[in-house]
């Protein structure tokens, strides 16, 4: 229940994110992935829709949520300890962490904190955050222009880089494209001059990101570098255009698009083969694997099986 206005937030079946375009836009300062994966979970308690399904405005969403270590170890198939530790590093980071947002159309950038207070609780294996009034319009859909996905969808990405990209392209999910300026990927992926080089960039950040992601779903995800004279300004991202169902509310009669979310991409057999091969070559470390979390087990298995019969 909202302290506020005393409004029941519907608790849906799966963890959805929700955010603003400008938000999704934004410069996350130094966060890890885990940071962000933190942060992420938090953002999927809010909610965004009364048990009507009507649209909540930000003030009426609770600003404090409880994430557990076991909640976290679940989703995100970590360990329980490690998800400890996790947690206390990404309180202590939220609490610190201010996000630069541009304002409507004019050219200011604002400076926003994420939170107001993080508690981080060994004993009962938790963190609380609160987020501000200054970010909460951000985390709802009342804006319109707003992104939203499953948490679990980007449970199983390794890099911060392929959780951004993603990120993006659910903004342009219905247009199959999207184009970002090399300096603005620069600013979105918060690298600066970090890869000063831009070949340097495109390996670590979103070539990488383009092959993780299709390695999880049926995307075809690509991109087209557009160039003024032999320099590249910019990136086209190519992708597979999602599918919408219009559905109606019957008590309140609000249209709602309902987005089919991509296909996860299955490991063929002819595929684990060549991991296994790899592994007992020596030519890849079971910690190569780890992006596969669901995986591992049968990989190794089947892996433990072949010493078995050698």
């Amino acid at each position: 229940m909202s302290k506020n206005n005393s409004v029941s937030v519907l608790k849906s079946k799966t963890s959805k994110i929700y955010k603003d375009n400008k938000l999704n836009n934004a410069n996350f300062g130094n966060f890890t992935n885990n940071d962000y994966r933190v942060f992420l979970h938090l953002v999927s308690k809010i909610g965004g829709v009364d048990e009507e399904g009507k649209y909540l405005q930000s003030e009426q969403l609770e600003r404090e949520h409880v994430l557990t270590a076991q909640e976290f170890s679940e989703l995100f198939d970590t360990d329980i300890h490690n998800s400890y530790t996790l947690l206390n590093k990404a309180c202590r980071k939220l609490m610190k962490t201010d996000l630069s947002l541009a304002r409507n159309k004019s050219a200011e950038i604002w400076q926003i904190n994420v939170c107001s207070m993080a508690k981080y609780n060994k004993k009962q294996g938790n963190i609380t955050i609160k987020f501000t009034d200054d970010i909460m319009p951000y985390l709802s859909q009342v804006r319109q222009k707003f992104v939203i996905y499953n948490l679990k969808e980007i449970a199983n990405f390794n890099s911060i880089y392929t959780t951004r990209l993603y990120e993006l392209i659910q903004q342009f999910k219905e247009t199959g494209y999207m184009i970002k300026s090399v300096e603005q990927l620069r600013e979105i992926f918060v690298v600066g001059v970090k890869f000063k080089a831009y070949k340097d960039l495109k390996k670590i950040t979103f070539n990488h990101a383009c092959q993780e992601i299709n390695d999880k779903y049926k995307m075809n995800l690509g991109y087209e570098e557009i160039k003024e004279g032999r320099k590249v300004v910019a990136i086209k991202f190519i992708f597979n255009k999602t599918k919408i169902h219009k559905v109606t509310n019957q008590k309140t009669g609000i249209e709602k698009n309902i987005y089919i979310k991509p296909k996860p991409r299955k490991k063929s057999k002819k595929e684990d083969d060549l991991v296994i091969t790899n592994i007992l070559k020596g030519q890849m470390s079971f910690k190569e694997i780890k992006d596969e979390p669901k995986h591992i087990k049968n990989i190794l298995s089947k892996v433990l099986n072949k010493f078995k019969n050698n």
